[in-house]
């Protein structure tokens, strides 16, 4: 075996160093050409999916729609505070109680109304039904409160309307 080193020269190491770096050069070349085709057929097939129209234009309508579905969504939302806005003063909580207001009279033909608004604001209605006449009355309500004199079914009606909460 000292007989094969001997012969081994100094130029014969540096042949052989320079061989294996050249074949790592190759190796290394020839993985990089395996990258690069098949990074060139993915960008084909996502510049296929474009059907042949240029990419800058593309990105430029959908940079456009998205501007365009941003300006619609803060439309949507100012039309739903405004909507929200108005519900707060609409009629949102009703209370009815029916009762028999004179004895001589069958059933229960009177009644009272509540209808009020988030704020409790509002109207009781009273409806009094008799065998000769029927007469009906309207007291505002303003945050739960009259500032006339509410019978006993009125308060009631007025209290079962303000139990009453909106489901959200």
């Amino acid at each position: 075996m000292s007989g094969i080193l001997e012969g081994i020269t100094e130029i014969d190491i540096y042949l052989l160093v320079i061989m294996a770096v050249l074949i790592f050069i190759l190796a290394t070349s020839i993985y990089n050409t395996i990258k690069i085709r098949m990074l060139t057929r993915k960008y084909n097939r996502f510049i296929s999916s474009f059907g042949g129209t240029n990419i800058e234009k593309s990105l430029e309508n959908y940079a456009h729609r998205v501007e365009e579905v941003d300006k619609q969504v803060l439309e949507l939302e100012n039309h739903c505070n405004q909507i929200d806005r108005t519900l707060i003063k609409c009629i949102q909580r009703v209370g009815v109680v029916r009762y028999n207001a004179f004895e001589d009279v069958g059933s229960d033909l009177s009644f009272a109304i509540a209808l009020l608004d988030s704020n409790d604001d509002g109207i009781v209605l009273n409806g009094i039904y008799s065998r000769d006449s029927s007469s009906t009355y309207a007291k505002p309500i303003s945050k739960g409160k009259s500032k006339y004199t509410l019978s006993v079914e009125e308060l009631q009606a007025l209290d079962m309307a303000r139990k009453r909460t909106v489901k959200e």
